[in-house]
């Protein structure tokens, strides 16, 4: 290993200081990356050296945005999402860069799990019924004949949508599809 001047070593130096890559000062100076980078360690250990590649699209407040945006149901999917951005910031972004963004919030994908859809007066129906039979014993249930039912479909399968949460929290309404009974081409025994 071949020795630098001291002139040279304070030229690195001043350069560092000055803000610039070791790969610029290796060509400015012509010597070799590693004895710039050999300098830095030395010289100013505190200089942090660049981790290279393409500098990230989306700030922590972007990713924070992304992340209110699809929890509170504005938004289903990442596509939707990546929309949404560009409408908004005017920052063009591929979905994937919107999943890893959630995913590094914490979120994972779902699907949407599938229940009828309840209108007001379903919701006051089903609590009047639970604040009726709130006291019901094992043995008044036991008095209760329960039916069962099944779906077969005419026409291949009803699919699956995806949706975006945190694992462990709660359904909320957006992590819902929502089916009726009539025009689905399936048949209920």
């Amino acid at each position: 290993m071949k020795s630098i001047s001291e002139e040279t070593h304070n030229k690195i130096v001043s350069l560092l200081d000055n803000g610039l890559s070791s790969h610029k000062i290796a060509a400015q100076l012509n010597i070799g990356r590693a004895t710039v980078d050999r300098v830095r360690e030395k010289s100013r250990p505190n200089i942090k050296k660049s981790q290279g590649g393409q500098p990230a699209k989306l700030t922590e407040t972007d990713k924070r945005r992304l992340v209110c945006t699809i929890t509170s149901g504005k938004t289903d999917n990442a596509a939707q999402l990546s929309h949404e951005l560009k409408e908004t910031t005017n920052i063009v972004l591929s979905t994937q860069t919107v999943h890893r963004a959630l995913k590094e919030a914490g979120l994972k994908a779902a699907t949407k799990k599938k229940k009828p859809q309840l209108l007001p007066r379903h919701i006051c129906q089903h609590l009047d019924f639970a604040k009726k039979y709130q006291y019901w014993t094992v043995e008044d249930w036991k008095h209760v004949i329960w039916s069962d039912e099944t779906k077969i479909n005419r026409l291949g399968s009803d699919g699956h949508e995806w949706v975006w949460k945190k694992p462990g929290s709660g359904i909320t309404e957006q992590h819902v599809k929502k089916t009726v009974k009539f025009g689905s081409g399936s048949l209920m025994i």
